[in-house]
């Protein structure tokens, strides 16, 4: 059985190894604006998934479940519990797209729609997903290059989803939200390195807990 299969071995909250787990360190961030991640069903059970982790983070945070057999995935404004939103947005970089920047907080708190999948993955539901498709675009400002290390980015200039909302909600909501976010991902990162052989303990960001030997995830 391989590691990414062994889920019995896993957090079921954080996916890591439950002996790298790191859910005493998830942040409780509330916000005025919200996040909806809309996550393609083959994302829905990678450890190497990051936008969940995103939204266990941001208070308030909606994950719907786009390709699930039968269902289709409704418009999150339908269910009327987010009174103080104002307007929605959806991050997705195309020619149409307008800069993210608080400007578009000038009547209120937004809600970010963020589609979470490979780069093909998430165009085809930007544009095939009604609701989706008729939202206004908004790409990220210029930053650096990802430090997502756990699978290979196709396209240049390319983010994790976690990273791509953590500077997003820098915009929307200040340099702290984007810090503590960088900070889990970070922890994720080194601890889902070190358990595949990749880092050794000394360069974990935080360290690993005492007796953890890497590719022994129960002990």
């Amino acid at each position: 059985m391989s590691r990414r299969d062994n889920r019995d071995a896993r957090c079921k909250d954080c996916a890591l190894h439950l002996s790298l787990c790191i859910c005493a360190y998830m942040p409780s961030i509330t916000t005025a604006s919200r996040l909806c991640l809309v996550m393609h069903r083959d994302e829905a059970h990678k450890p190497t998934n990051t936008g969940s982790l995103a939204a266990r983070c941001l208070v308030g945070s909606e994950v719907l479940i786009h390709g699930a057999r039968g269902e289709r995935v409704q418009a999150p404004w339908l269910s009327g519990d987010s009174p103080d939103i104002v307007g929605d947005l959806l991050l997705y970089p195309c020619d149409e797209a307008e800069p993210l920047s608080p400007c578009h907080l000038e009547t209120g708190p937004v809600r970010l729609v963020v589609p979470d999948g490979t780069w093909r993955q998430a165009s085809k539901m930007a544009k095939r997903i009604p609701w989706m498709k008729d939202l206004p675009r908004v790409s990220l400002p210029p930053g650096a290059e990802t430090s997502y290390r756990l699978r290979s980015e196709p396209k240049e200039g390319g983010l994790a989803t976690m990273e791509a909302i953590s500077r997003a909600f820098a915009v929307l909501e200040g340099p702290e939200v984007e810090a503590e976010l960088d900070e889990i991902f970070r922890r994720m990162i080194d601890r889902t390195l070190y358990s595949r052989g990749q880092l050794s303990r000394d360069e974990v960001y935080g360290g690993v807990p005492d007796g953890v030997q890497r590719h022994k995830p129960t002990l």
